[in-house]
């Protein structure tokens, strides 16, 4: 079923996808796709993916085509339609989601610290901003901050937990609020020891239960840091205190996240793991799609289990919730540690065990500071990656 652009009031929105070659970024061409009429893809860009712009580029016919890779930019214009311009670094990127870029929503789905330049960018030039990078949010929270108090400026989270919660808090005011729940399947390792998981390898780490996400997700996933990263990221998107957000496990990923409110209701957000529902009710928001992505089947859902995180054995979430209380920048070079030892499992350098010690040993060095601007995010994540690679290496000759 198609939906046409009269089946709303208003007119196309028109949007910028940065990372559109990546997980979330094609799920995003899926809901245009879908929903034709309702969106006008203004910009699309991506870090290296050549070919897979290009065609993006030939389908969705937008007005400018960013690529991160210099290197490789007179083999994408070779590929772009007629009229389409053409940018380049990542600079790149930031100049499709600010002020010169014509979309109204910019959906950031970059990995990794690299998507800061991106959320800054669109929040300073007052735009809706769709954002799949929690990373932003955690290495730069209290910079983001000043930059969301723009004028026009909001952020509505794509991450399937805090997209759950934005619903959910749809249903009360906010002085209502008594706690968020933040759901986790548990990932690939729900269940093992710790002596089990010194054997576990790369294709384990990748295989996950319920959702088809890229590797770095993936491997977050499996060590619960996502789940301590998506924690912290409540806290800045929502203003709630640490103590007031919990996470609990629930293997089916059905019910997505959930909010308690002060006379004793909870409020649930529940379909199946389809990315493509939070993208769609970010892309249009605040009105909702048409198409029902992640519809459930209530005949064939069976059970609804819950249960708490090991934290005695999936370290990275206590990791992760320590660097968040802490606060400045200590959340900084806690992404930044674990960005490089999820890089160095995934090139085999370390073992999967070994992820949490390098976080730890990375964190063990932080010696203070608080962020005052983007360059000193920037620095903090420079010198946060320079400590981890030295624990890396050290794992290496363990």
């Amino acid at each position: 079923m198609i939906s046409e652009a009269e089946n709303f009031d208003r007119p196309p929105v028109k949007v910028a996808l940065v990372g559109s070659t990546g997980s979330i970024g094609t799920q995003a061409v899926e809901v245009v796709r879908a929903e034709r009429g309702r969106f006008d893809v203004v910009a699309i860009g991506a870090s290296t993916s050549v070919g897979v712009l290009a065609e993006q580029a030939n389908e969705l016919r937008p007005d400018v085509v960013a690529l991160v890779d210099e290197n490789r930019a007179g083999e994408l214009a070779k590929l772009l339609p007629k009229g389409t311009e053409l940018v380049v670094g990542s600079a790149g990127l930031e100049l499709i989601s600010g002020s010169e870029g014509r979309a109204d929503v910019v959906l950031n789905s970059v990995v990794g610290f690299a998507g800061l330049g991106v959320t800054l960018a669109a929040l300073r030039a007052g735009k809706l901003l769709a954002l799949a990078n929690k990373e932003s949010l955690i290495a730069g929270g209290p910079v983001v901050a000043v930059a969301r108090a723009t004028p026009g400026a909001e952020i509505v989270p794509v991450d399937s937990e805090h997209c759950a919660l934005h619903q959910c808090l749809r249903a009360g005011r906010p002085s209502e609020v008594a706690r968020l729940i933040l759901t986790a399947s548990g990932g690939p390792f729900r269940g093992l020891t710790t002596r089990e998981l010194e054997s576990v390898g790369l294709e384990d780490a990748l295989c996950h239960p319920t959702w088809n996400m890229g590797p770095k997700v993936t491997v977050d996933s499996s060590t619960l840091m996502n789940k301590g990263l998506e924690v912290i990221e409540a806290h800045e998107l929502f203003g709630i205190p640490y103590e007031d957000i919990s996470v609990v496990v629930h293997p089916q990923s059905i019910v997505h996240s959930m909010v308690t409110y002060t006379d004793g209701a909870t409020i649930a957000q529940l379909s199946d793991p389809d990315m493509r529902l939070p993208i769609g009710y970010c892309l249009g928001y605040p009105d909702r799609s048409h198409i029902a992505f992640g519809q459930l089947d209530w005949q064939s859902v069976g059970r609804l289990d819950f249960e708490q995180p090991d934290r005695a054995v999936f370290r990275c979430l206590e990791l992760a919730e320590a660097a968040g209380r802490e606060g400045g920048l200590a959340p900084a070079w806690l992404n930044a540690g674990n960005e490089v030892a999820v890089a160095a499992f995934l090139e085999k350098r370390i073992r999967w065990s070994a992820i949490s010690e390098v976080v730890s040993d990375t964190l063990h060095a932080f010696d203070g500071g608080l962020p005052t601007d983007a360059g000193s995010v920037i620095e903090a994540d420079r010198r946060a990656r320079f400590v981890a690679e030295k624990a890396v290496a050290k794992g290496q000759a363990a």
